[in-house]
């Protein structure tokens, strides 16, 4: 961290030590300071006060429920990959799928770069996007397998996936089966989605999921049916040319259900069928390019092109969005104690964010960096839910999270960082009308 940045965070930045020796934050105990730290929604406990816990019985509860979730979809989405990888080798052989398998990795690890790079306000807890990839890669796959060779055998007597296959039945199956697994992490984590961004990167990585075991369907039988020229083929049209072609499909959802998150009423629900409905017809039009004399380069620079653009500015201006929110939150709690103004806007800054955790591992090793990563995350994650709860579109004990939220930042940054400055008018948690 530059010294000008550290100066800015330390200066004049201690507050006076309670009995004992202990930090405590702020006084907010003055005269009127209780009614100055309400929002309309929520009161938040003085810095440094402990938050009220959860009953212990609850919260067994909830984690037994929660590891017997996890567990049931571990074993759909193995049995799902499973099934799909058992007909993948029948087909094609063990050695060809080996090949598939290696080179399939490849678009997967820079297409998934390219998600995580972008979710670097508040990244994802790494347990959802595996619960991402996997649905992508196991339920997914084994519904459309199933599905769209039941179609082909009805539609298509010659043996041969028509127009209407490709174009209608596939787009519709494969899509939905994927907005699925956007949905099972919003309703199985709904307080991780904020918004656009989150949208984007569960659905690319519930696309990456796909691509990557369709890519091993589509590598290893083209090594069987045409040797290693049919295969360098194949893999420079779906892994070079159109890597990004099915979390693209699936982004467009995630767009609409992000949107929807932060909205109430009828656009709640018109916003995902409008991306589904988006996602399908640009996978159908994908699919029928095939069909039509230079169709597929038309397809790809007239539509592929723009709409992966049109994406792109989607996510970076949503991710800017973020930031905003990010500074304008913190600054709140800034006012009212539980940071200084200098960590607010630190943590609304990526590059600031970068030389703070350079900063910590050079005066307190690998633990002071994770713990100043961690801090940055849970401020995010503090600032993203207090602006749902401005929106009115948090989630049921949302004001209980947030107050155990800002006592474990408060024992965080304390390990980590002088204590704010005390102020003379706390300012509540909520948005100051």
């Amino acid at each position: 961290m530059p010294r000008a940045t550290v100066r800015a965070m330390t200066t004049d930045d201690r507050g006076t030590a309670s009995e004992g020796g202990r930090d405590d934050g702020p006084d907010v105990r003055e005269p009127g300071a209780r009614t100055a730290a309400r929002s309309s929604l929520a009161a938040s406990p003085s810095p440094g006060a402990p938050a009220a816990d959860r009953p212990a019985t609850s919260t067994g509860l909830r984690r037994a429920r929660d590891v017997l979730v996890a567990a049931v979809l571990a074993l759909v989405m193995t049995a799902g990959l499973l099934r799909v990888l058992t007909i993948i080798l029948a087909e094609n052989g063990p050695s060809a799928v080996l090949v598939g398998l290696a080179l399939a990795l490849l678009p997967v690890l820079l297409v998934g770069a390219a998600f995580l790079w972008l979710d670097r306000f508040e990244a994802e807890p790494p347990g959802l996007l595996l619960l991402a990839l996997g649905w992508g890669g196991g339920v997914a796959t084994a519904i459309a397998l199933a599905v769209n060779t039941q179609a082909s055998l009805l539609l298509d007597p010659s043996g041969v996936p028509g127009p209407v296959s490709l174009g209608v039945v596939a787009p519709m199956t494969e899509e939905l089966a994927k907005a699925l697994g956007v949905v099972a992490v919003l309703v199985l984590r709904r307080r991780e989605f904020d918004g656009v961004v989150d949208g984007v990167v569960y659905a690319g990585m519930v696309g990456i999921g796909f691509a990557f075991v369709e890519n091993v369907l589509y590598f290893s039988g083209a090594l069987v049916a045409g040797g290693t020229s049919q295969l360098a083929v194949t893999f420079v049209l779906r892994a070079v040319v159109s890597p990004f072609a099915h979390p693209l499909f699936t982004v467009v959802v995630g767009v609409g259900i992000g949107l929807a998150v932060s909205r109430r009423g009828r656009a709640r629900w018109l916003l995902p069928v409008a991306g589904l409905l988006v996602a399908v017809v640009l996978h159908g039009l994908w699919n029928l390019s095939t069909f039509a004399p230079l169709g597929f380069p038309l397809v790809y620079l007239v539509l592929q092109v723009p709409v992966f653009a049109g994406v792109v500015l989607v996510a970076v201006l949503a991710r800017r969005r973020e930031g905003r929110v990010l500074r304008e939150q913190l600054d709140v709690y800034a006012r009212a104690g539980w940071v200084t103004p200098a960590e607010a806007a630190m943590v609304a800054s990526l590059p600031e964010r970068r030389r703070a955790r350079r900063w910590a591992r050079a005066t307190g090793g690998a633990p002071a960096e994770e713990a100043m990563e961690e801090l940055q995350n849970l401020a995010g994650e503090l600032a993203f839910l207090r602006e749902r709860l401005r929106r009115g579109t948090a989630h049921r004990g949302a004001q209980a999270e947030e107050q155990q939220l800002l006592s474990a930042l408060w024992l965080l940054r304390q390990q980590l960082l002088p204590a704010p400055a005390p102020v003379s008018r706390p300012v509540g948690a909520g948005v100051a009308a």
